[in-house]
C-alpha cells in the first residue's frame, strides 16, 4: 500500500477477539451473516452511496469536538486513494468496536456538540473502497472484503459457506476489523486511507470534493478548517460566517418534552435530549443547494433562499426526515429562529421581504416549515415605518394601495404604522398580513385627517402625487382629492377647480367666490390638479363657471349689482375671444345713459348703426362712462350693440331647440317651415347663425338695415347662407336662414305689401313685367342680400307665393302676353320646385294663331312634341319639351296631349327608303320612311306624324323633312333635311357645310 503512511502491526485495540467474537456468532447462526451483509449493503448503496466526504468530515469534527480542540481535516486525493486526516480524539478500543458494530456508535455519551447519532457513517466509504483503512496515533485498524471472504472460508461452517455462495461471494466489509500499522500524518491525530475501488469511485471523489463548501462548515461547526487537496489543486474552507449571516439556536429537551417528543425514536436517540437550528443567509449572491441539512445534506427540498441546518429526526434511509413530534417541535423553533434571522436583518437596514416564504412549497417538510415561518413573521419587528425609520411587526404595518415614495412621505404622519409597499413586495406583505388600505379610501379619510392644515403642506401633497396622476387607474382613485379653496374652504374633488392665474385680480375672484366659484387657494397649486381635471383659470374657464353664470342671471337682484357687472366685465376685457358663445352674458345687468340697469342685451352705443335702426323704446343707450372704461369691444362680446348683433348654434335639434335661440321672434315657426317633410323630429343643423333682434327694427330703417347685411361679413353670411338641415333619414335640405326667413315672413312696405317676391332691379325683364317693382333704393343692395331677402331676380327666385302670383297674372285675360314671352316662362317654370298650395281655374295658351289667350284649364293640354301642334282639335296648348313639359303639367294641372288622344294613324302608308344624303348629314336618321298621300291621325289631317315605334310618316316635303328630324332625335336638322329633299342639287353645297357642324 503506497499511502507514505509508516504502518505497524499490534492488536492494542482488541480486533482478534471482535472477529472471533463476530465470525462465532456468524458459524452458529449463518442468518446473522445474512442480516450483517443486507444491513451494510442497504446502506453502503443506499443512504450512504455519495455521503463519503460529508461523513468523514463529520467524525472530524465530532472528534475535534471530543478532545475540545478546533477542528481541521485534510482530503488528499492523489493516485488512486483518498486520505482523510483530521485532528481531535485518537482512535480507541471503543470506537474500533463501534466501526465493527453496526448502528452502535461510540458517541452515545457525547455532549450535544456531536453531529454523529447513528453509528453507521464510515460505512459510506464501502460506496468506493473495499479495503479501508484508520490510522491513529494510538494505533491502526484496517477493514477488508477479501480478507473477511477468507475469513469467513476458514471456519468450515457449511452454513456460512452455503450463504457466502449464494451471495456470489459478496460479505460484509466492516464487521471485522484487521490490525494495522501507521500514524497519521504530522500535525493530525486521525488519518482514514481508502483506497478507491474503480475509476468511477475516483469520479464521484472528485466530484464530491469539489462540491464541498462552505455548507460544510457551518453543518460542522467543530471544524474551523477543512483543506480539500484535488490532485495537487488545493482550496482551504475556512471562516464561514464572514460570507454568510447566521442565526443560531439550540437547547436540551425538558423531561416532559424528552418523554412526548422522543417517544417514537430510538432508544440510543432518545438518551441524547439535544437540539439545534442554524440558518444561513449568503452576504452576496450564491447558489444554494436547495435542501434541508440535518445537520448533513438530505433529500429534503428547501425552496427558501437560505440554508437551513438542524437536527431533524431521519428515516432508515438517512435521506429523509422522519415525521413526528419531534420534527414538529424542531420545525417550530427553526420558524422562530428564521424569525429572529429577519429580524437582525432588518435592523441592520436591509430588506427583508424578498426572503418571506409566498408561493408554492417544494415538499411536505418545506410547506410545514414556511407555514411556521408565516405565523412567526407577523409579529417579528422586520418592516420599517415611512415616517421614522422604527422597524414595526407586520400585524402593526399598513400600506397603501397604489401610493408611491413620495407620498408615502405625505401620508406617515397621518397614517399610523405606514410601511412602503413597492410593486415587487407587495405578496410578501399580504403573505405577512399586512393590512392594505385602499387609496381611494384613504382619500375620502384625508379631508378629516388633516383638515388643519396649511395650503403650502396640501402643495406638498399634491407634489407628491406627481408620479400617480399619469396612471388612469390611481388618477381615478383621486377623484375625492381635498383641496383648499382661495376663499378659506377646503372642499373635495378636483374636477372643475379653477387654478388661479395672472390674469385676474383677487378682487374679482373674491366677488365670484360669493356665488361659489371654487378657485384654488394660491399657496395650494401645483400642476398634477391640472391632470387632475382643475382648469387654469383663463377667462374663459372662469366664464364658464355656473357660479359665474348664477352671479351674471342673478346680479340685478343683488346688493350691489355694479360689482358683478365690473367683475364680468374685467374678465372679458382681459380676451374678449374668450366670452364667444356663452350668449347668457347678454343677460347681465349695466347702467343705461339715465343710470338705470337694463340688460345688455337691451342696451346700444349711442350713435351708433343698431341705436339708429332699433326702436328706442325696446332698447337704451348705455352709459358711455362704460364705454370708456371696458372699452366697445368687451361691451359688444357680451351683448351690447352697436350694430345689429348675432347669436350662434352648433349641433342644433329642431325639435328641441337650445336656450342660446330662445329668444329669437318666430324661431319655432322658421324650425317648422325647414323641417324636412314639416316634421322637426329627428332634423338637425349642424350650424347656426342667425341675427337677433330684428323684431326691434323700425319699419323705416329696413334700407340701412339691408345695406349693414351688406357690409358686415357676419351679418352677411347669417343671412345669404342656406342652412343644411338633415333629417331623420340622413338626406341633407337646403333651407333659408333665420333672417332670410323673418325678412321674407315679417318685412312689410309702405304700401302694406311684403318686400318678398318683388322683381329684383335686375330681373329678366319678361318676368320682371308680371311682378310689382321693388323700391328704388334695393338697388343700392348687395346682389345676394336681394336674393336672400327675397327679390326676385329669376324665376327660379320665386317662392310658392311668388308661382302662384305670376300664374295668377298670366292668367289675366286683360294683359297681352307675346308668344315668345309666354314659351320661355313656360320653359322656366317647368323645372321649378315651387309649387303653389292651388293648382289655377285659368291659363294661357297659344291658340295657333301666333298670339296667346287665357282659357280654362280643362281645355288646355301640354304639348311635348311639335306633332301634336297640328291637333288644334285638342283645345289650347301649353308648350315645352321634355322635363319642362312634365313639369308644367302637374304645376298647371293640364294633361299631356298624349293622355286625351291617342295618336293613332288612319291611313296605311307606302315604305320609301330615306335618301343617302339625308342619313349622310344625319347619321341619326332611320332607314326608312312611310309614304302617305293624305295622312290622318285619329281622324285629322296632319302633315307628318312619328307613331310610338319611330316611325316617320308623311304626306308632304315639308312633313317628311320635320318627320325625319323628329324620329332620329336631331329636331335642329329640320331645315337641312328640308333642303336636301326639296333642292337635291344643292347636296355638295350642304355636304361642305356640314363639314363644320
Amino acid at each position: 500500500m503506497s499511502t507514505g503512511i509508516l504502518l505497524r502491526v499490534n492488536d492494542e485495540f482488541g480486533v482478534g477477539g471482535i472477529r472471533e467474537r463476530v465470525l462465532a456468532a456468524w458459524a452458529a447462526a449463518p442468518v446473522r451473516f445474512r442480516e450483517d451483509t443486507n444491513a451494510e449493503e442497504d446502506l453502503a448503496l443506499g443512504g450512504y452511496l455519495d455521503r463519503v466526504v460529508v461523513e468523514l468530515a463529520q467524525n472530524a469534527a465530532d472528534a475535534a469536538a471530543r478532545a475540545g480542540v478546533p477542528g481541521r481535516v485534510q482530503f488528499s486525493l492523489s493516485a488512486g486513494t483518498l486520505v482523510v486526516s483530521n485532528t481531535g480524539t485518537p482512535l480507541s478500543a471503543e470506537g474500533v468496536e463501534s466501526l465493527a458494530t453496526l448502528r452502535a456508535s461510540a458517541k452515545r455519551d457525547d455532549s450535544d456538540s456531536a453531529v454523529g447519532r447513528f453509528g453507521v457513517g464510515f460505512s459510506a466509504v464501502l460506496a468506493v473502497t473495499d479495503e479501508p483503512v484508520i490510522l491513529s496515533r494510538t494505533g491502526g485498524v484496517r477493514f477488508s472484503r477479501a480478507d473477511t471472504a477468507a475469513a469467513v472460508a476458514a471456519t468450515g461452517e457449511p452454513g456460512l459457506a452455503t450463504e457466502v455462495r449464494r451471495r456470489d461471494g459478496q460479505v460484509p466489509v466492516l464487521r471485522l476489523p484487521f490490525e494495522a500499522e501507521g500514524e497519521p500524518p504530522a500535525g493530525y491525530d486521525t488519518a482514514v486511507i481508502l483506497p478507491l475501488r474503480d475509476e468511477a469511485a475516483i469520479e464521484l471523489v472528485r466530484r464530491l470534493l469539489g462540491e464541498a463548501d462552505d455548507a460544510l462548515l457551518l453543518a460542522l461547526p467543530g471544524l474551523e478548517r477543512i483543506e480539500l487537496d484535488i490532485e495537487g489543486s488545493v482550496r482551504v474552507l475556512t471562516d464561514a460566517e464572514s460570507r454568510w449571516h447566521v442565526q443560531r439556536a439550540s437547547g436540551v429537551l425538558s423531561d416532559e418534552d424528552r418523554e412526548r417528543l422522543l417517544a417514537d425514536r430510538p432508544t440510543e436517540e432518545r438518551s441524547r435530549p439535544y437540539w439545534s437550528v442554524l440558518w444561513a443567509l449568503p452576504r452576496e449572491a450564491a447558489e444554494l443547494p436547495g435542501v434541508v441539512h440535518a445537520p448533513t445534506p438530505t433529500d429534503e427540498a428547501l425552496s427558501l433562499p437560505a440554508l437551513l441546518l438542524a437536527t431533524f429526526p431521519l428515516d432508515p434511509s438517512r435521506r429523509h426526515v422522519a415525521a413526528g413530534p419531534l420534527t414538529d417541535r424542531l420545525v417550530a423553533e427553526a420558524a422562530t429562529a428564521y424569525a429572529e434571522l429577519l429580524r437582525a436583518r432588518a435592523e441592520d437596514g436591509a430588506n427583508v421581504l424578498p426572503l418571506v416564504p409566498i408561493g408554492l412549497a417544494a415538499g411536505a417538510l418545506d410547506r410545514a416549515v414556511r407555514e411556521a415561518i408565516l405565523k412567526a413573521l407577523p409579529g417579528t419587528p422586520l418592516v420599517r415605518a415611512v415616517e421614522d425609520g422604527t422597524l414595526l411587526q407586520p400585524r402593526e404595518a399598513v400600506v397603501v394601495e397604489g401610493s408611491d415614495d413620495a407620498f408615502n412621505v405625505v401620508l406617515a404622519p397621518i397614517v399610523p404604522g405606514l410601511i412602503a409597499a413597492p410593486r415587487q413586495d407587495r405578496t410578501a406583505l399580504d403573505a405577512l398580513g399586512v393590512r392594505r388600505l385602499d387609496l381611494a379610501d384613504l382619500i375620502d379619510q384625508l379631508g378629516s385627517a388633516a383638515a388643519t392644515e396649511s395650503p403650502a403642506w396640501w402643495h406638498n401633497v399634491y407634489g407628491a402625487l406627481s408620479a400617480m396622476v399619469t396612471e388612469p387607474l390611481l388618477r381615478e382613485s383621486l377623484g375625492t382629492l381635498p383641496v383648499p379653496l382661495a376663499d378659506g374652504r377646503l372642499v373635495r374633488g378636483v374636477r372643475g377647480l379653477l387654478l388661479p392665474g395672472n390674469e385676474l385680480t383677487a378682487d374679482v375672484l373674491a366677488i365670484f367666490g360669493e356665488y361659489g366659484v371654487r378657485v384654488v387657494h394660491p399657496e395650494a397649486v401645483h400642476p398634477s390638479l391640472e391632470r387632475l381635471g382643475a382648469l387654469p383659470m383663463s377667462p374663459r374657464a372662469l366664464l364658464e363657471d355656473n357660479a359665474v353664470r348664477a352671479a351674471v342671471e342673478h346680479a340685478a337682484e343683488a346688493d350691489d349689482p355694479d360689482v358683478i357687472a365690473e367683475a364680468v366685465l374685467t374678465v372679458v376685457a382681459a380676451d374678449v375671444s374668450q366670452a364667444e358663445g356663452l350668449w347668457w352674458l347678454s343677460d347681465l345687468v349695466l347702467r343705461d345713459a339715465t343710470g338705470e340697469l337694463v340688460p345688455a342685451n337691451a342696451l346700444v352705443v349711442a350713435g351708433s348703426d343698431a341705436a339708429a335702426v332699433l326702436d328706442d323704446e325696446e332698447v337704451a343707450p348705455i352709459d358711455n362712462a362704460l364705454v370708456e372704461r371696458f372699452g366697445l369691444p368687451a361691451l359688444q362680446a357680451i351683448g351690447v350693440l352697436s350694430s345689429l348683433g348675432t347669436v350662434s348654434a352648433a349641433d342644433v335639434t329642431l325639435d328641441e331647440l337650445p336656450e342660446a335661440l330662445a329668444d329669437l321672434d318666430g324661431i319655432e315657426d322658421w324650425a317648422d317651415d325647414v323641417a324636412p317633410d314639416g316634421s322637426r323630429f329627428g332634423a338637425t343643423v349642424g350650424e347656426l347663425l342667425a341675427v337677433r333682434d330684428l323684431d326691434w327694427i323700425v319699419d323705416d330703417a329696413w334700407p340701412r338695415v339691408l345695406e349693414l347685411f351688406g357690409s358686415s361679413p357676419d351679418l352677411r353670411r347669417a343671412l345669404v347662407e342656406t342652412v343644411r338641415v338633415v333629417g331623420p333619414d340622413d338626406r341633407p335640405h337646403g333651407a333659408l336662414s333665420y333672417p332670410a326667413w323673418w325678412i321674407r315672413e315679417r318685412v312689410l312696405l309702405e304700401d302694406g305689401e311684403p318686400l318678398a317676391g318683388r322683381a329684383d332691379p335686375a330681373a329678366d325683364p319678361i318676368l320682371a313685367s308680371f311682378l310689382d317693382a321693388a323700391p328704388e333704393w334695393t338697388a343700392r343692395l348687395d346682389p345676394e342680400v336681394r336674393t336672400a331677402v327675397g327679390l326676385v331676380r329669376v324665376v327660379s327666385d320665386l317662392d310658392a307665393a311668388g308661382v302662384e302670383l305670376l300664374l295668377d297674372r298670366l292668367a289675366d285675360p286683360g294683359r297681352e302676353v307675346e308668344e315668345s314671352a309666354i314659351l320661355r316662362l313656360w320653359s322656366q317654370l317647368g323645372l321649378h320646385e315651387a309649387y303653389p298650395g292651388e293648382t289655377p281655374d285659368d291659363v294661357r295658351v297659344l291658340d295657333g294663331s301666333g298670339v296667346t289667350t287665357v282659357m280654362n284649364a280643362g281645355d288646355a293640354v301640354v304639348a311635348d312634341a311639335p306633332m301634336w301642334l297640328q291637333r288644334g282639335d285638342l283645345g289650347g296648348f301649353v308648350v315645352a319639351s321634355g322635363a319642362a313639359a312634365d313639369g308644367l303639367s302637374d304645376l298647371l294641372d293640364v294633361p299631356m296631349a298624349g293622355e286625351v288622344a291617342d295618336g293613332k294613324i288612319d291611313s296605311e302608308g307606302t315604305e320609301a327608303d330615306v335618301p343617302d344624303l339625308v342619313r349622310e348629314l344625319v347619321p341619326e336618321a332611320p332607314d326608312t320612311w312611310w309614304e302617305h298621300e293624305e295622312l290622318t291621325v285619329d281622324g285629322v289631317d296632319v302633315s307628318w306624324w312619328v307613331d310610338e315605334d319611330k316611325s316617320p310618316h308623311a304626306a308632304t316635303f315639308d312633313g317628311l323633312a320635320k318627320a325625319l328630324a323628329w324620329s332620329s332625335g336631331r329636331w335642329d336638322q329640320r331645315h337641312v333635311i328640308r333642303a336636301v329633299l326639296s333642292e337635291p342639287d344643292r347636296s355638295s353645297e350642304l355636304r361642305l357645310d356640314a363639314t363644320f357642324d
